[in-house]
């Protein structure tokens, strides 16, 4: 089960892009990927259209494996994250580290 939403800030730990750090832009729940801005640009070739009469190739971000990306917490150091539960005995994420809510 994943715990990373849309939005969180991560950082890369294995592959050609490690040590960078972006936000979430896609979660893909069923095939365990995450697409992070920044991170693992592609290019994509188009065709001559109306809109891009040139045609071209632009570059997109590639979706990663989500093994390969770590939750950074507030403190600005990666983390794991648990789910715990809090005083009013509503679920939240916390870090492993420290145990502070993320």
């Amino acid at each position: 089960m994943s715990l990373l939403k849309k939005g969180d800030t991560v950082q890369v730990i294995s592959g050609e892009d490690k040590g960078k750090t972006g936000s979430v832009l896609v979660v893909d729940r069923e095939n365990d990927r995450v697409t992070v801005q920044g991170v693992n640009l592609v290019y994509k070739h188009l065709r001559r259209s109306q809109k891009h009469p040139q045609g071209g190739r632009i570059q997109v971000e590639a979706s990663v494996h989500i093994s390969n990306v770590m939750l950074v917490g507030k403190d600005g150091a990666p983390t794991r994250a648990r789910m715990a539960a809090d005083g009013d005995g509503k679920r939240k994420r916390t870090s492993v580290k420290g145990g502070a809510p993320i």
